[in-house]
């Protein structure tokens, strides 16, 4: 299968490709896209613009669709329906190895009887580049990615990072203008990747290239992206930049998958233009802001980051949402200390956990299991979600 998709990937074009736009990322458009298999809708009626020269990056969980938008991007799988655009060009119909992209395999796809130079000369040489203009693109090309002097080498001699690199260099040696990647840093340990996390991200805007990246990590998502697309289901959940999909979750699945909330839910008791007042099942009242739609007697629920409560024993906010508790677990983390705080336990059958995560460095005590503590958080940190209907 790697085999067949890299000498698509490579093969010279039959007929000459279109001209393109000189310098720069391209802008890419995806309208009703749909695949499935048999049964399964892996994608379903996908619609999404990316800028020229952003990174974007497709979040979600196995199954989610994410691989196969890229797939169908790429040109190994065809939509059963929709349009992929690239500068507002059609592509859907075009074979791989005429939609100029660039892509970088989760496996890497290397070829392991090739040394460095010749993995990444095969896309040139595919192309009929002269002996002259291989050697400097491949000199070049090797110096960004910090494989010079390891021309000679064969993948089987390299580490897990190097290999990656080889990868990345073969993919942008010819100088795409879109680059896809399919989780290319899901096989390296943490420290590894986050460092490749870095030097991808400054790698795509040295060379101001529109990069699609696929990976289920939420944190190398708002680590590396320009904008997040959260899928779920084939579906995309939610879209924008990591500031606004991390701060602003629209459903209870962004909320959970991209950081860390808890989930409160109750009914509308007051509302005035800026936030509504909420009544918990156990009886407690809590304050979040305002959504358009937002009516008395609504059933709604809301959430707020596990860093956007505090702990105290001590005075307690006046103008912020207060709950007594107790203290049940303590887990240290590093930097940073987790508690699960049961609130409401005079009416156990409707007493919630509340998790709370501290920096260890701000954190005005410490506390133990048993203690009895109050969390606090201001109401601007409490989002309420979409019902799941309109999600």
């Amino acid at each position: 299968m790697a085999r067949t998709s890299i000498e698509e990937i490579a093969a010279p074009p039959t007929t000459p490709a279109p001209p393109r736009p000189a310098g720069g990322g391209a802008a890419i458009r995806l309208s009703d896209l749909w695949k499935t298999y048999g049964d399964t809708i892996a994608v379903a009626g996908c619609d999404l613009s990316i800028a020229a020269g952003e990174f974007c990056t497709l979040l979600g969980p196995s199954g989610s669709g994410k691989t196969t938008t890229l797939m169908m991007m790429a040109g190994f799988a065809q939509p059963d329906r929709g349009e992929i655009f690239v500068d507002e060009r059609p592509i859907t119909k075009l074979p791989p190895q005429k939609r100029d992209l660039g892509v970088v395999f989760q496996n890497y796809a290397l070829f392991p009887l090739m040394t460095v130079f010749e993995n990444v000369a095969f896309p040139l040489q595919m192309r009929h580049s002269t002996r002259a203009e291989v050697r400097e693109r491949v000199a070049r090309v090797l110096e960004i990615v910090e494989l010079t002097g390891l021309e000679a080498r064969y993948p089987g001699q390299l580490s897990g990072g190097q290999q990656q690199r080889v990868a990345l260099a073969r993919a942008i040696v010819f100088e795409p203008r879109v680059l896809l990647m399919d989780e290319p840093l899901g096989a390296l340990d943490k420290k590894l990747r986050s460092a490749l996390q870095l030097e991808i991200k400054h790698l795509q805007q040295r060379l101001n290239v529109t990069v699609v990246y696929v990976t289920h990590d939420q944190e190398e998502a708002l680590t590396m992206s320009d904008q997040i697309v959260v899928m779920r289901d084939g579906k995309i959940e939610q879209a924008g930049t990591p500031e606004q999909v991390y701060d602003e979750p629209w459903t209870v699945f962004v909320a959970n998958f991209v950081g860390e909330s808890n989930l409160l839910e109750g009914t509308i008791t007051e509302i005035d233009e800026h936030e509504v007042v909420i009544e918990h099942p156990a009886g407690r009242l809590f304050r979040a802001l305002r959504r358009g739609d937002a009516r008395n007697g609504d059933q709604v629920r809301a959430a707020v980051h596990l860093e956007r409560l505090a702990l105290t024993n001590g005075e307690v906010p006046t103008d912020g949402n207060s709950w007594p508790g107790r203290v049940r677990e303590v887990t240290f983390l590093g930097d940073a200390v987790k508690y699960a705080v049961v609130v409401g336990e005079t009416r156990p059958s409707l007493a919630q956990t509340l998790v709370v995560k501290e920096n260890r460095r701000d954190a005005a005590q410490r506390f133990t299991a048993g203690d009895t503590v109050t969390v606090t958080w201001a109401p601007e940190y409490t989002k309420i979600l979409a019902s799941e209907s309109s999600g």
